[in-house]
């Protein structure tokens, strides 16, 4: 398709992109072409249009000619999706129900569990292993004003030091790099700052990561031909800070992003991020959503498998390119617990989605 891009760029806009071949990010895959990468050209849409563990669920039926999508061993959820369960149950009685539901891997999003009582760090690792669980990562919140805060800005010792203790082999942030502004400049100050977190990771045998809104995908106050994430891709060190793409919240970016402040075309595809760079993608949160086009962002939240994101597709595109290393999964539904958007309860968004995503198939080959 033919691009949008200006005929020449300015000297920032230059830098950027030189810092992006550098890395070796753009060219990786057929098909995305640097222009597509910075926001700057047009690409194919692929969204929709419209212990002993206790036993898992009944294996799904196998068909001859078919293979499980999901890989093995490598279903999780986010607990924030189950937080009104461990604050009034505690993670002992969760994550029983997740290890009967299938799941292999939990992401955390704190280490307390409200009215179920205080917990130590050793206890919740103990009961992980009790019920066949592993935790993958942690949410951590990026900076703060109050300089007593947990966040990786404020308390980077501790928040490695909670980590390793739980056996985490990631550690992230959810936060949108705002801190300094929306600027190409500001976000670059805070890929630095991304780069000093990993680089202390790093030496804890840990991993950095940051989840992406769909804010990520706006673009830069200073200049609206850059799309701020492709900043933060490019000047981070592959070796030092990852992604977790949050799928839903990447498509909602494309509905609301794929167009400049001035009304120029500037569509992307979210699957393309992934398969240009598939090793800065180890982490993946599994969020459905229909298409409301009544909304700012364009889809309502659903459990997995009753919205209009093509999972089985997406999966096994990054599985197909991933090859032997295979992603880790996350079920999240944000709005779990609220009765009036999800009704069952969030433990039944935890089994339906689970039960989804074990049932997708694709052709061997």
């Amino acid at each position: 398709m033919p691009s949008h891009r200006p005929s020449h760029d300015d000297p920032q806009q230059a830098a950027l992109r030189r810092t992006l071949h550098r890395r070796g990010f753009l060219g990786v895959a057929a098909g995305a072409s640097a222009a597509a990468l910075l926001g700057t050209g047009a690409a194919p849409a692929y969204a929709a249009p419209h212990g002993t563990r206790p036993a898992a669920p009944a294996t799904p039926v196998r068909h001859p000619l078919h293979r499980p999508v999901l890989p093995p061993g490598r279903l999780g959820i986010q607990l924030y999706t189950l937080r009104d369960q461990t604050s009034s149950l505690g993670f002992a009685r969760v994550f029983e129900e997740l290890a009967r539901y299938g799941y292999d891997e939990v992401e955390f999003a704190g280490y307390t569990q409200g009215s179920a009582g205080a917990i130590t760090l050793r206890r919740i690792k103990r009961l992980l292993r009790d019920n066949g669980l592993r935790g993958i990562g942690s949410h951590v919140g990026y900076a703060s004003a109050d300089p007593t805060a947990y966040t990786f800005a404020t308390a980077l010792p501790k928040v490695l030091d909670d980590a390793e203790a739980l056996g985490l082999p990631y550690v992230g942030t959810p936060s949108v790099p705002d801190r300094y502004g929306n600027t190409v400049d500001a976000w670059k100050r805070a890929a630095a700052e991304f780069n000093a977190y990993g680089a202390a990771a790093r030496a804890r045998g840990l991993r950095f990561y940051h989840h992406n809104h769909a804010e990520e995908f706006a673009f830069a106050t200073d200049d609206p031909r850059v799309r701020l994430y492709d900043v933060l891709l490019a000047e981070t060190d592959p070796r030092l800070v990852f992604f977790e793409m949050d799928i839903f919240w990447a498509y909602v970016a494309q509905h609301r992003f794929s167009r400049r402040p001035d009304g120029t075309p500037a569509p992307f595809e979210p699957l393309d991020y992934v398969l240009a760079a598939p090793a800065r993608y180890p982490l993946f949160h599994v969020k459905d959503g229909e298409h409301d086009t009544a909304t700012q962002d364009g889809y309502r939240m659903v459990d997995v498998g009753d919205g209009d994101i093509d999972y089985r597709r997406f999966l096994s595109a990054v599985e197909r390119r991933r090859g032997r290393h295979s992603a880790h999964w996350i079920v999240e539904r944000d709005d779990a617990v609220d009765p009036a958007a999800n009704p069952a309860g969030s433990l039944s968004t935890a089994r339906r989605s689970a039960r989804h995503l074990r049932s997708l198939r694709a052709p061997r080959g």
